[in-house]
């Protein structure tokens, strides 16, 4: 109903703008015909449209439209059909009926007022329906004959107003006891036919009429009240009301045997009809309100109707029904009534009524179980309208009030001869007990003095005069009456009880041990061990004044001191009888008492005595850890035979009532120091030992006494004091040191050590401030001395105990105990700067101690707030300067502080560094020169960082990357910045805290602006500064904040939630959002927030709350490091100033990760097209569909993912000790982050960051041992499971790299699975300690060893072996991975990572690589390829994979280990699962082409399936393979497969025939040998006619054209050759001007994507050549994809009589190079242009554009490279040259790793491009692997070539030692790692071709030396080394100099 509330409000508002949503409120009503029906019954629905539509008249009736007005109209007129039960919904009490009424009323009656019109048309349906209801309530009871009807004075209304029309004719129905105008005597009953008759006219009624009845009754009630109605018709209410109340003193007398039903159904009528008249005496006494005040008919009408009413009421007390609930409200309701009448008329009524109320006050008293519950309903009734008639009359006519309570006081004074009453069980009359019960709580009530002074001498008087014979329980009412009466705070009163009491009490005590009491009753003992205490227990609760309260503390310990040492001088009884009855009442009275105030001498006194007595008596809880078991645990007595012995008061068990122990605990937290003079309080022992009377039995064998005392206040202090020290103490003073040591241990144990006083828990309220006020008395003793030591260590351990013990609670429970450790905390921080050094230590002792026990408060603000600044605050100015105190104290703060700050950042960076800048913020605003000037000079030293780290040791919390970049974020520095950050805690902080300032500073100087113009313009409220001011004067403070306020809240929150959501929508729609915009926004917003917590006014909670809720959304959103470093910025401002926020914040933060989930971003993109490398190289190298690039870089939402996640771990640490539901909180974020699905990204980028949530995890769960988290220890052990899981299934999948352009990101990643494989090898360590030590660590396991199968991993045997296991793997991969990023992140290090080589066993080996297969199979083959030279996992990967083959189906990666030569040999079982796999990569299909597996149908009918799954045009890139596999297709299936896919791309099949014809080579096999080309030659010719013939028409059409235009241009070769050298380019362009363009789909065949747009006939160029002619020609291009508008230019070269294909290789080698940088992020370049063999020794190659070859260089200048780049691109140093040559570095290294693996040679500068932005391209491949110029001889020995130009530019040191040199060497170890990921792929593409007769496979081992340049023996960081060694090797190498020298003179070309 709120919400529809709310949309009723705002389309009364906006009616135009809503009037759709008002008519389809109005559509939601009932209907006119509808409601006009014979039996209509509305739902709940129709009743909330109703009472809608009547709320948005009530607001605007003016301008609502006419449907809404006659749908109220037409409602109200079928008002008289409600009075039918059958109207209503099903299930719809009459409260609920009543309570429409009421609403449905109040609305028209607002609408009445507002709009005179509408108020004429509702008066007018008014009284209609009055006079319905009136005569609706039907009876169809029979009249008993003789009776005749009586007229009512409302006969005379129109038949229109009492009248309903049924059938056709006006019958005037009227109620069945209107007609019962005769009165019945009182003697009235069973036997009288007339009664009887009645009572069957009752039973004649239906409980429909009476239902109809009650609902009139209540309608006219409402409207009564709410409109003013006819005069007449008020009459006839009236009289219908009392003829209603006539009759019901008829129903009340009746007995259950007069009825003629019975049971349930006798019950149903009863109620109903009670109902009724309930309903009908609301209707009388709301008639009764219009009637005039003075006017005699008023005045008999109200003395008439309180007579009725009274005698109701006292018929309902008698009757048999009054024990049902109906007749007890019922009697409420008279009385209720009857005050009302009687308060608002006075004068007669009043007094008539309290005659009449006397007796029924004492009628209902004499009831004997009033106060049951049955019976409590009516005493309460009595007992308000008693008050509300003595408030009342008490000011108007008091002499009938006094007269009344009189009469009521006066029934207890009736004596009873309770002497007779010996021999049986004394009765005191119900009615005396009652009495004085609701006598004292009339006075309560009232509270007026009078009052109390006229009843109080009559209860005091019954108590004297009483004596033992007095029932007791008639004492204790009397005693209890007495004490609620003191407790109102009349001084004479208070007096009076308490020194009664008080003498009661030791007259009870004097009279123990004497003759006569040992005969006595008991009611004495119980009195003094029961009664009394109570009395003073009830007073010392309710007593408020605070002066009486001093007094009665006072007394009460005065008579606690009385009763002690008249204890000790009795010899019969025990000093706990009489003492520990009052120690409830003195802890009550005690629970306000300040004790850290001054305290009078004459009171500290007092408490000591109480604490000496406590001590003495033994009454104190034991206070050791564990007691002995206790023989008794409740007793009020103690034996006589003498009390209990010191040391079993300190270590238990508690021989007395628990109550008492309570008490004791209560009384210590308002005990102040029992330190009573300042110099010798314990030397003067006078007073100690008049309290320990030596007359008493204690005082026999006192040397006995005092060692018992001091053996008990030795173990009390846990054996701290020497034992030579504690004999030199006197047993007085034993005992004396041992009630100070119960005293301040039990402030402890009571609540942690918080003292009574104000109630904000504050330093100021720890108990250790009682605790040290011992320690600064002078001149003590040393035993003393020690032993007050000892009592601050014991107090302290008790403290933690305390706190420890509570460290489960949550709730109000939690936050009690963390306020308690931050008082203890900042008390004892300001104890640091105490005058005593033996004080200062002690307080850094136990500071130290409770931090390291607790670390959360070492970032709480307060106790920060203390270690800054209270220094200054706690140093006393002394008279007496003491600079050497003052310089001791400043630094032991300095160094205090210092090692604070550095621990709080080393766990917690960013809440430390928002904490710090809040208070530098404070520090700035207080403008406190000295305290700022120390802050910074504390700070100014503190740097963290990623860089050189020295101010802590080991790793923390701060080491791990994520949560170092979160720090910068929070700091407000930029994490880019540089390279390796050092981040300067105090520079960074008071900048920060200089923007947080400035912002709020904004928002405070609008918010003045806006006051000062007046807001919204309010009349009524002064406006500017003069209004500010006269509020502030007024203390308007301390009221709800002014309008304007929350009118300025309301405009600001609605613009940023606004622009906040405008940056949401831009992200989302692939837009940039402006960063400082958008920081800047986000932190004005916080500083609204937080300028907002301290308003009382809760006007804009929502709009706030939506605020808050977009600044932790909003960067989740957006998903760009920028926007999550303003956010973490934002967060931690918001954790750090508004600690209540904290929850809120992380609740949201938990939210939005989990959203992120859902979603799948950043770290949780799922998706394959974000996995990075494995999606980019799909499917030459990788398995699966190719899949569309993301719309946005991954990295950048991981990154931001890994920042918010650094917040997160951060904010762990802070409340890992403290919280227990935000540790919830980030238990659900690590819960569903582990779902056993696997939902995060696969990117490489996403290693640190995923690990780093795996290591949250893992110390989320290490919190188990943790007692806050021990109950969810379950379930915590199952997230660890989980969490182990998920960090397994990273290694799921084959290992990737990848390189990010963020500086350091590759450090953070290596460094962040580093931090993790620490923390796991500590746990893993920690573990097996605990099991050396013979304390198996999984006791308590949620998973029994005896069980098979587990919810996390499944089957298993034993599981915590298992575990073991599977730990010990993941920390092996896990290392390995650390030591992989390593070599990335810093490729050219010389060290070896401590993981590099991994000592282990073969057998342990197996072991991994069989766990690994039990978690996921994929595990265990990825650990085979990342130890792919490992052959005792190769083998058991292979015995696995085989035996589960079944189970790996979908696993294409597992292929290699049962598709082998050697079971293709054997025709394997297991290649019957073949058909069933999943497809892999294109390499790997093509490597079952080969002749190895000998083309076994299953093997090729699994390629082929995967080849088909695969876009033609994807596999069209391995053409040159595909027509080799025809070699050895026996059953012609890959022809078949060729020839389907040509069906499918034209292009495919274009590439295809270029292919077979350029294989077309007609050789002449060698005599005598085999031809084994032959075949493969005649089947050439053949598949290319199956294709053309398989052409569509219009696809041969396309063919035709195609060809015939690149024959010609071919062609023009074979014209040229006669041709003069001079003649040929002539020759070239009258051949270009004949050929002619034949449609605009012609393609370029070395590039199907350049759509050819025409020709540039004066661009051909023949080309040098010894005997052949190729030309140049350059033609117009289009992108077939693009716009076809922008032509461009391309050049090719047209070959006739060479070998193209060789270069096909290479550069197919090179491409996928390409690909796989790309993929992996390196910033390498290689350019591997198009060649395209057309046919025999014919073909195409792109020219590469823009370039030239360094030979054409040479020829325009004499200098080297180092001197064209400059005169190229400008001088060195120079913008443009520092690009050039970073072109040329990334070109030449990515080449480098091209040429390691390709081997070209004859790599003279001819070979060699440069384009025009300065990168290196190679070209012309004829001389690769394992050929070389000169017949082989191999001259050119180095990897690749790298001459002294080149060196020039790559290292300007020329020593190898400068940066751009390491740059290069880095980035072709980082491609060559990149390159050895896909080893494969790249093999198996160049072993396709070995049998094609390329020249580059005629000698040696190519494939095999191939793979032997990729070193898969060799660890990352031993390949790393190889390649730094080939770069190495290279440098200005000899030969590379030598092979240019030679090619200059033989060839020409320029060196």
């Amino acid at each position: 109903m709120e919400a529809l509330t709310e949309l009723c409000d705002i389309i009364a508002e906006n009616p135009k703008q809503f009037s759709e949503k008002l008519a389809w409120i109005c559509g939601r009503c009932p209907q006119t015909e509808w409601l006009l029906a014979e039996s209509p019954r509305v739902s709940r629905s129709h009743l909330n449209a109703v009472l809608a539509v009547a709320r948005i008249i009530s607001k605007n009736p003016e301008s609502t439209d006419n449907r809404a007005k006659s749908v109220v109209t037409d409602f109200l007129s079928a008002v008289p059909a409600s009075f039918r039960r059958s109207f209503w919904p099903h299930s719809f009490p009459s409260q609920s009926i009543s309570a429409f009424y009421c609403d449905f009323l109040s609305y028209l009656s607002c609408a009445s007022g507002l709009s005179p019109e509408f108020g004429t048309e509702v008066a007018r349906f008014t009284g209609e329906v009055t006079s319905s209801a009136q005569s609706s309530p039907v009876s169809t009871n029979r009249f008993p004959s003789g009776q005749t009807e009586e007229s009512s004075p409302g006969s005379t209304v129109s038949s229109k107003s009492s009248s309903v029309v049924v059938n056709g004719g006006s019958i005037v129905w009227k109620s069945g006891v209107d007609q019962l105008s005769f009165e019945f005597s009182e003697g009235s009953g069973g036997s009288n036919p007339v009664f009887r008759q009645h009572v069957a006219s009752f039973e004649d009624e239906s409980i429909q009429s009476l239902e109809m009845q009650e609902i009139a009754f209540r309608l006219i009630t409402h409207i009564l009240d709410k409109v003013k109605i006819d005069s007449k018709l008020q009459d006839q209410v009236r009289f219908i009301a009392k003829k209603q109340l006539q009759s019901m003193s008829v129903f009340l007398k009746s007995r259950k045997r007069d009825w003629n039903e019975q049971g349930p159904v006798l019950k149903t009528r009863v109620n109903a009809k009670l109902s009724v008249y309930h309903a009908a005496a609301k209707m009388k006494i709301k008639s009764l309100v219009s009637l005039e005040t003075d006017g005699k008919t008023s005045k008999r009408l109200v003395l008439e109707t309180l007579a009725l009413l009274l005698d109701a009421a006292d018929a309902c007390l008698t009757s048999v029904w009054r024990k049902m609930k109906a007749c007890e409200e019922l009697f409420g309701s008279l009385l209720s009534g009857i005050a009302k009448i009687a308060v608002a008329r006075g004068g007669q009524p009043l007094r008539v009524l309290l005659i009449r109320l006397k007796p029924l006050v004492l009628a209902v008293c004499s009831q004997p179980d009033t106060w049951a519950s049955n019976q409590g309903a009516m005493i309460e009734s009595i007992f308000k309208t008693s008050c509300e008639i003595i408030e009342s009359g008490w000011d108007k006519d008091r002499a009938p009030v006094d007269t009344f309570i009189m009469g009521l006081a006066s029934s207890i004074r009736e004596r009873n001869d309770y002497e007779e009453q010996v021999d049986k069980e004394k009765h005191v009359p119900a009615v005396q007990l009652n009495v004085i019960r609701l006598l004292a709580d009339l006075n309560v009530a009232v509270k007026k003095p009078d009052v109390a002074d006229m009843i109080l001498p009559l209860f005091i008087e019954s108590l004297e005069e009483g004596d033992a014979s007095t029932p007791s329980f008639l004492r204790l009412q009397l005693l209890d009456a007495v004490s609620r009466i003191a407790t109102l705070g009349f001084e004479k009163s208070y007096r009076e009880t308490v020194v009664l009491m008080t003498r009661s009490y030791l007259s009870k005590l004097s009279s123990v041990g004497a003759v006569e009491s040992k005969t006595s009753a008991p009611e004495a003992t119980t009195e003094r061990v029961e009664t009394l205490p109570a009395g003073f227990l009830t007073i010392a609760s309710g007593l408020t004044d605070t002066k009486l309260r001093s007094d009665y503390r006072h007394r009460l310990l005065s008579l606690c001191s009385d009763v002690g040492l008249a204890a000790e001088s009795k010899s019969g009884g025990s000093g706990v009888d009489f003492l520990g009855p009052l120690l409830p009442a003195v802890a009550e009275i005690c629970s306000d008492f300040d004790p850290t105030l001054d305290v009078e001498p004459s009171l500290l006194k007092l408490f000591r005595n109480l604490w000496f007595y406590i001590a003495l008596f033994g009454l104190a809880p034991p206070i050791l850890k564990a007691p002995t078991p206790a023989v008794k645990s409740t007793s009020n007595s103690a034996n006589s035979s003498g009390s209990m012995s010191g040391l079993q008061a300190v270590g238990g068990p508690y021989m007395w009532n628990t109550q008492w122990a309570l008490a004791v605990q209560r009384i210590s937290q308002g005990t102040p120091p029992l330190v009573v003079s300042s110099v010798k309080w314990l030397e003067d022992e006078l007073e100690l030992n008049a309290l320990h009377n030596p007359g008493s039995r204690r005082g026999n064998g006192n040397e006995k006494v005092a060692s018992t005392q001091r053996l008990a206040l030795s173990t009390a202090l846990g054996g701290r004091v020497d034992v030579a020290a504690m004999n030199t103490i006197s047993g007085v003073k034993a005992t004396y040191l041992l009630a100070v040591a119960l005293l301040e241990i039990i402030r402890f144990i009571s609540n942690g050590g918080i003292l009574n006083g104000d109630s904000s828990v504050s330093a100021s309220r720890s108990a250790f401030s009682c605790v040290f006020e011992y320690l600064k008395t002078p001149n003590l003793t040393p035993a003393v001395s020690q032993c007050l030591t000892a009592i601050v260590h014991r107090s302290f351990e008790t403290a933690v105990s305390w706190l420890e013990d509570r460290i489960s609670h949550t709730g109000k429970d939690a936050l009690n105990r963390e306020l308690t450790t931050y008082a203890h905390a900042c008390f004892l921080i300001k104890s640091m700067s105490q005058r005593d050094e033996h004080v200062r230590d002690i307080s850094v002792n136990l500071l130290t101690q409770l931090r390291d026990k607790f670390p959360q408060v070492l970032w709480h603000s307060s106790c920060l707030d203390s270690l800054l600044f209270s220094v200054h605050n706690n140093t006393p100015s002394t008279v007496v300067n003491d600079p050497a105190w003052t310089a001791a104290v400043r630094s032991l703060y300095q160094k205090v502080v210092r090692e604070w700050i550095i621990i709080s950042l080393s766990y917690a960076p960013c809440t430390s560094q928002g904490l710090l800048q809040d208070k530098l913020c404070k520090a700035n605003t207080w403008q406190r020169a000295q305290t700022t000037t120390d802050v910074v000079s504390l700070l100014s030293e503190i740097m963290i960082g990623t860089g050189k780290n020295e101010i802590w040791s080991g790793i923390r919390t701060a080491n791990i990357p994520a949560v170092m970049a979160a720090a910068a974020a929070a700091s407000g520095a930029n994490v880019k910045v540089s390279e390796s950050f050092n981040l300067e805690v105090l520079g960074t902080g008071v900048v920060s805290a200089t923007v947080k300032c400035n912002h709020a500073g904004e928002i405070a100087g609008m918010r003045r602006l806006y006051n000062s113009i007046g807001g919204f313009q309010s009349s009524s409220t002064p406006s500017g500064f003069g209004g500010g001011l006269q509020r502030l004067i007024s203390g308007a403070f301390s009221q709800a904040p002014q309008p304007e306020d929350d009118s300025f809240n309301e405009m600001l929150i609605a613009r940023f939630v606004r622009l906040l959501q405008q940056f949401v929508n831009t992200a989302e729609k692939g837009g940039e959002v402006d960063k400082s915009q958008f920081r800047e926004t986000c932190s004005q917003a916080t500083a609204l927030l937080l300028s907002n917590l301290g308003a009382e006014s809760k006007t804009n909670v929502e709009g706030f709350s939506q605020l808050l809720r977009l600044l932790c959304w909003c960067p989740a959103y957006i998903s760009t490091p920028d926007a999550m470093e303003t956010g973490i910025f934002i967060w931690t401002w918001l954790v750090s100033a508004a600690p209540q926020l904290v929850s809120l914040v992380l609740a949201e933060l938990v939210d939005a990760w989990i959203w992120t989930i859902d979603t799948k971003r950043g770290l949780f993109a799922s998706d394959v097209r974000y996995s990075g490398p494995a999606a980019k190289l799909r499917p030459h190298l990788a398995p699966g569909e190719p899949e569309e690039s993301p719309e946005s870089d991954p990295v950048d939402q991981i990154v931001a993912h890994r920042l918010w996640l650094g917040f997160l771990i951060d904010r762990f640490e802070v409340v890992r000790h403290n919280s227990t539901e935000q540790l919830l909180l980030l238990g659900r974020m690590l819960q569903r982050s582990t779902d056993l699905d696997w939902c995060f990204t696969r990117h490489p980028a996403a290693a640190g960051t995923f690990f780093s949530l795996m290591l949250l995890g893992l110390k989320f769960c290490s919190c188990q041992t943790q007692g806050n988290m021990q109950k969810f220890r379950s379930g915590l052990q199952l997230l660890e499971d989980r969490i182990y899981r998920t960090s397994l299934g990273w290694f799921a999948h084959q290992p990737e790299w990848y390189d990010v352009n963020i500086p350091n990101f590759c450090q953070s990643e290596a460094l962040s699975v580093s931090v993790f494989v620490h923390f796991l090898s500590s746990e893993l360590s920690d573990s097996s300690q605990s099991d050396s030590k013979g304390k198996p660590r999984e006791s308590g396991n949620l998973i029994d060893v005896t069980d098979h199968y587990h919810p996390v991993w499944g089957e298993m045997d034993n599981y915590t072996v298992g575990k073991e296991k599977r730990k010990q793997l993941l920390l092996m991969l896990c290392q390995h991975e650390a030591d992989r990023l390593d070599v990335w992140a810093q490729p050219i290090s010389s060290k070896d990572s401590p993981y590099s080589r991994l000592k282990i066993s073969s057998e342990k080996w197996t072991e991994h690589a069989k766990t690994a297969f039990s978690v996921d199979p994929r595990i265990a083959i990825s650990v085979a390829s990342r130890f792919p030279a490992n052959a005792a996992v190769k083998s058991e990967v292979t015995q696995l994979v085989q035996t589960h083959i079944v189970d790996l189906r979908t696993i294409p990666e597992a292929l290699p280990y049962f598709v082998t030569p050697k079971n293709v040999e054997e025709d394997s079982v297991l290649l019957q699962q073949l058909p069933h796999w999943a497809a892999c990569s294109i390499t790997q299909a093509l490597e079952f082409l080969t002749p190895a597996y000998k083309g076994h149908p299953r093997v090729m009918a699994y390629v082929l399936r995967v080849l088909e799954s695969y876009p033609p045009e994807r596999v069209t890139f391995f053409m040159p393979q595909l027509v080799q596999s025809l070699r050895y297709d026996e059953g012609r299936l890959v022809e078949g497969y060729l020839l389907r896919a040509t069906q499918r791309s034209d292009i495919f099949a274009h590439i295809l025939i270029w292919h077979l014809q350029g294989e077309a080579v007609q050789e002449t096999p060698k005599e005598g040998s085999i031809d084994k080309n032959a075949a493969f030659q005649e089947i050439l010719p053949e598949v290319r006619q199956h294709i053309i013939d398989g052409f569509t028409p219009s696809a041969l059409d396309m063919f035709t054209r195609e060809f015939d235009f690149f024959d010609k241009v071919t062609s023009i070769s074979g014209v040229l050759f006669p041709l003069p050298k001079e003649e040929r380019r002539a020759g070239i362009r009258r051949e270009l001007e004949k050929i002619e363009m034949q449609g605009d789909d012609l393609y370029l065949p070395t590039a199907p994507n350049k759509l050819v747009r025409g020709i540039r006939v004066d661009s051909g160029i023949p080309l040098q050549s010894a005997a052949k002619v190729p030309i140049m020609i350059t033609f117009n291009v289009v992108d077939r994809d693009g716009d076809h508008s922008d032509v461009k230019p391309q050049a090719c070269i047209f070959k006739v009589g060479d070998d193209c294909r060789q270069d096909v290789l290479a550069l197919q080698v090179i491409s996928l190079l390409r690909d796989i940088f790309q993929a992996v992020g390196l910033n390498l370049y290689v350019f591997p242009y198009g060649v395209l063999p057309t046919g025999d020794e014919r073909g195409i190659i792109e020219v590469v554009p823009n370039t030239r070859s360094r030979s054409q260089m040479g020829e325009t200048t004499d200098g080297g490279l180092y001197e064209i780049f400059q005169q190229d691109y400008g001088p060195v140093g120079s913008a443009t040259f520092e690009t050039a040559r970073e072109n040329f570095l990334i070109s030449s290294a990515g080449y480098a790793v091209a040429s390691l693996l390709l081997q070209p040679k004859d790599r003279h500068n001819g070979n060699l491009l440069f384009d025009d932005v300065g990168r290196l391209v190679h070209i012309d491949f004829g001389f690769i692997l394992e050929t070389s110029p000169g017949g082989n001889m191999r001259f050119e020995s180095a990897h690749f070539k790298l001459s002294h130009e080149m060196t020039q530019l790559l290292d300007p040191s020329g020593v190898m030692k400068s940066k751009t040199w390491h740059q290069f060497v880095s980035l072709c170890v980082k491609g060559y790692l990149a390159a050895r990921r896909y080893m494969d792929g790249i093999i198996s593409t160049v072993q396709m071709m070995l049998e094609s007769g390329l020249p580059c496979f005629s000698r040696g081992d190519p494939i095999g030396n191939l793979r032997k340049r990729f070193h898969p023996e060799m660890s990352e960081r031993e390949a790393a080394h190889f390649m730094i060694h080939v770069c190495t090797d290279a440098y200005n190498k000899w030969t590379t100099a030598g092979y240019d020298l030679i090619q200059y003179l033989q060839q020409g070309i320029e060196k």
